[in-house]
């Protein structure tokens, strides 16, 4: 069990590596090219795919300058260029509270509920269920893994993943794996006092 801090540690690292395109050459190309991709060799291409979520629209829809104007430098980074948190960082992942709701940091949309939320001892907030219709579910083919990315509906702000069949004595036997700065806690319910 001593090296698992170490491979968690290395895996954050590694999940953090921002891949940057090379700049165009200075002289214009001499004719057409062929230009081959990562994506065309199998492995490869899976280790440097990105999600699903990129082709997709939300409702709340707002340019780069005004999600960075907006949300504090982490935050940016982790719901827009979908980022991870260091483990057992946020504050959130100790926080039980018995009622209340989880919200969007992005756009404060309602995303879990308290009585959601249980001890997974993974180093990030964990929920076995989400708000009906609050989070979208996306491939993640980064890193030569298949993972599912879920995403607010409302912003498309990245939250985490879900993983299945861990075996934790929740009604799902799902986790959905939360960086916490991707949270708000409001102690109301909106989505209990909307139905009363």
């Amino acid at each position: 069990m001593r090296f698992l801090p170490t491979v968690v540690r290395s895996f954050y690292a590694f999940s953090n590596a921002t891949f940057r395109v090379a700049p165009p050459p200075l002289r214009p190309a001499l004719g057409p090219t062929a230009k081959l991709g990562l994506p065309s060799i199998p492995f490869l291409g899976a280790f440097f795919g990105t999600s699903s979520s990129n082709n997709m629209t939300y409702p709340l829809q707002k340019g780069k300058d005004e999600w960075q104007a907006q949300l504090s430098p982490e935050q940016f980074r982790i719901l827009r260029e979908k980022g991870t948190e260091a483990p057992y960082s946020s504050d959130f992942d100790k926080h039980m509270p018995s009622e209340g709701v989880y919200t969007c940091a992005g756009c404060e949309a309602p995303l879990y509920k308290a009585n959601h939320k249980f001890k997974s001892g993974c180093g990030w907030p964990a929920f076995f269920d989400a708000v009906p219709g609050a989070v979208t579910r996306h491939v993640d083919r980064t890193f030569g893994m298949e993972r599912t990315e879920i995403v607010c509906s409302n912003c498309g702000g990245h939250l985490g993943h879900v993983f299945k069949g861990e075996g934790y004595p929740t009604p799902t036997d799902e986790r959905h794996c939360v960086n916490g700065v991707s949270l708000n806690f409001n102690k109301n319910d909106p989505v209990k006092d909307s139905k009363a």
